[in-house]
């Protein structure tokens, strides 16, 4: 969502780096570009005014023309004010006798259904005990929808069909949750196109029922100024604890995420980059000013490897790479494993120095790559993918009309696998030292 922004940004500031000294004027003209870099991304024109003038204030001074880096000093200021601008993340709180509420509420299309389930699954991850509660009765699907993403990760769902009043589903569910020992509610709320009376009058009902319940608006970051003016609309007129911006893996210009907080006063929980049940992100500004200045986000990196990789099968990879025993039925695993973390064009982005790749990757091309890779390995028989080397012509071509690809393909995968096993001997002879000391 950002990459026009973050190549924008990483022009103006590598024309900063190489004048080394830098006068009044080149801190002002970069800014300048900052600026419109900025509005062209969407960002709400107050915001940006304020966020110049307060980046101005700073590096129109001796905080960098005095400095040794004085580029480098620009950089920290603008990442410093994007995190001033993202403001502090909120929190779920669900401290208290159970079970706690939590309505997701928002207009038709913005996600709320499949980010009701991304959230149970987060709070199990947490400890929590949660359930789902459909009640969009206006749209019959979005409860088949619920309990077809609920079953797939195990949790809940609490439903009771199209002609019940929602406000009566969340009562009964209320019941159910508390007979059941569930520590947490979690309401699919009814969307509209647009806001109108009656359904801030059923929100507010449903409010009622849960006690005080967290109330966090589901807003499409894509559709750019509209999702700040739906945020100050609802915090108005019901109140809200807290922001999901989903989308946030599109290709929109990306200035809401960015004028959401500072417009609305409502703080940024979570953020939805993906459809995957595990797509669902804990909001920290500070990660995500790096992945827009082009810096990579080494933690949640880390976070998403731990989540995705066991770590013993990481562990008995580890040990057959030293001993030169790593062959194409280990590969598949670690293929799956990657894969779990999600599109490579996200990962990469979170990668210092590699993030200026990531916009120029076709749509899902890396990924639809990886697919074909899997592909051809699942279409070998298990005795190939350990003895690469019995793979000859009549098996290569069965293998690449199982999987859809050309002899040629084939032969490329393993002459790579080769290289690979060349290196790993030259590790096993002990120029990298013990690798699985590692792992203890």
């Amino acid at each position: 969502m950002f990459d026009h922004l973050t190549q924008k940004l990483q022009s103006v500031f590598r024309r900063l780096a190489s004048k080394g000294v830098l006068s009044e004027a080149d801190v002002e003209s970069a800014l300048h570009e900052v600026r419109l870099a900025l509005l062209e991304a969407d960002v709400h024109f107050q915001v940006v005014v304020d966020f110049i003038a307060r980046a101005g204030e700073r590096a129109v001074g001796a905080e960098v023309l005095r400095s040794l880096t004085p580029a480098q000093q620009v950089v920290k200021i603008v990442q410093e004010e994007l995190i001033h601008l993202l403001g502090e993340p909120g929190r779920l709180n669900l401290a208290g006798p159970g079970p706690q509420g939590v309505m997701l509420v928002g207009l038709q299309g913005s996600g709320k259904t499949t980010t009701a389930a991304k959230l149970a699954l987060y709070l199990r991850q947490q400890g929590q005990r949660p359930l789902l509660v459909a009640t969009d009765t206006r749209r019959p699907a979005a409860i088949q929808q619920l309990e077809v993403l609920g079953g797939q990760i195990g949790i809940a769902v609490h439903s009771e069909g199209s002609d019940r009043a929602p406000v009566e589903i969340a009562r009964h569910a209320v019941e159910r949750a508390r007979q059941g020992s569930y520590t947490a509610v979690i309401l699919d709320t009814q969307g509209r196109l647009h806001i109108d009376a009656e359904l801030m009058g059923e929100l507010a009902e449903m409010k009622a029922v849960l006690g005080t319940p967290q109330v966090l608006l589901v807003a499409d970051a894509m559709t750019g100024q509209d999702a700040v003016n739906l945020a100050q609309e609802f915090q108005r007129r019901v109140g809200l604890s807290g922001l999901i911006l989903t989308k946030m893996d599109g290709d929109a210009r990306g200035g809401a995420a960015l004028s959401i907080r500072q417009v609305s006063g409502v703080p940024i929980l979570f953020l939805g980059t993906g459809e995957k049940p595990s797509a669902l992100e804990v909001f920290h500004p500070e990660r995500l000013a790096s992945r827009i200045l082009g810096m990579g986000d080494v933690l949640s990196l880390i976070e998403k490897a731990e989540e995705a990789f066991d770590q013993e099968e990481a562990r008995r990879a580890a040990e057959k790479i030293a001993q030169a025993s790593f062959d194409l039925e280990d590969f598949l695993a670690q293929l799956q494993q990657v894969k779990r973390m999600g599109p490579l064009s996200q990962l990469v982005e979170m990668v210092p120095g590699l993030s200026s790749l990531a916009g120029q990757l076709p749509a899902g091309a890396s990924d639809a790559q990886l697919s074909r890779v899997e592909a051809m390995l699942r279409s070998m028989t298990p005795q190939e993918r350990r003895q690469p080397d019995i793979i000859g012509g009549s098996r290569k071509r069965r293998i690449a009309r199982g999987s859809g690809t050309s002899v040629q393909e084939v032969n490329q995968l393993l002459a790579q696998f080769k290289q690979v096993q060349k290196m790993m001997k030259q590790l096993q002879a002990g120029r990298l030292g013990d690798i699985p000391s590692m792992f203890r």
